[in-house]
């Protein structure tokens, strides 16, 4: 038992669920679009998910703590540079603008760990994008919704249409609704002037808020033209679990509640499609 949740907190910690989770939704996109299954763009972004991720959560703790790394941490270094590997693989089958979309969302990313702002902006010394006031959940909800919408249908030379944009924007609000979990999970951590959405409306208002962003998600699935019953039946579905998420989510949560539970929702989002 305890090897086995030893290999779970390594999937969780390594970031291969999340990755999982961005993976989804860049296959959902080619479903919708009826595009087919490309694997270079797919793996390229589930192996980009894992090398951003760990390359912003382990960042600090690398840089200062080399020497004296816990196992468990270069284990993850190592599966990391594994990964960025097989990122530049997958990087080299892509299209030239397609690589050149994803320079851009790589280039927040990077700003988004990397310390490059004025001291006077932060109450400690993180000094990246992810440390200015309020602005944490709409770069993570703006690179998922680029990365998971238009890098997919770019390689696949599809038009940017009026009905890639609505995607798009449905996208970013359902990435913003699935960190309100999370937020409310470091209600007690966060720094105040990190200003996030709990802190400046508390928790009863925030999940109101999840309810309107949801409520939005699904109401934006009726724009799109040549409606899909599977795709509406199946995004109103996710909408409805993920509002049951965000309604029970407290400040005491459990270890896995936002980060396998409410992480994995679009990998389920994916298996409902493929099951229907």
């Amino acid at each position: 038992m305890k090897v086995l949740k030893q290999i779970f907190d390594f999937y969780i910690n390594s970031s291969i669920h999340v990755a999982l989770s961005v993976f989804s939704l860049a296959w959902i996109t080619l479903l919708e679009f009826n595009l087919p299954y490309d694997e270079s763009v797919l793996y390229f972004i589930f192996y980009a998910t894992i090398t951003g991720y760990n390359f912003v959560k382990y960042f600090g703790i690398a840089k200062f703590h080399h020497r004296s790394l816990a196992n468990w941490l270069k284990i993850i270094q190592l599966f990391s540079l594994l990964c960025f590997i097989l990122l530049g693989y997958y990087a080299i089958r892509l299209e030239v603008k397609t690589l050149i979309y994803i320079s851009i969302f790589g280039f927040v990313t990077f700003l988004y760990a990397i310390p490059f702002l004025p001291k006077h902006l932060f109450m400690d010394e993180k000094q990246n994008l992810r440390s200015i006031g309020g602005l944490k959940v709409y770069v993570i909800a703006l690179v998922w919704a680029g990365v998971t919408v238009f890098i997919p249908v770019i390689n696949a030379n599809y038009p940017l249409d009026l009905n890639v944009c609505i995607t798009a924007l449905q996208r970013f609000l359902l990435v913003v609704a699935l960190m309100l979990p999370f937020e409310i999970r470091d209600l007690n951590y966060d720094s105040l002037k990190l200003s996030t959405i709990p802190q400046l409306i508390g928790v009863n208002r925030t999940k109101f808020l999840g309810l309107l962003l949801l409520l939005g998600f699904c109401l934006m699935e009726f724009l799109k033209d040549n409606l899909n019953a599977i795709h509406v039946v199946s995004a109103c579905v996710v909408g409805l679990v993920t509002l049951i998420l965000i309604c029970f989510s407290r400040q005491d949560q459990g270890k896995y509640y936002s980060g396998f539970w409410v992480e994995g929702i679009p990998i389920v989002w994916l298996l409902l499609i493929l099951l229907l």
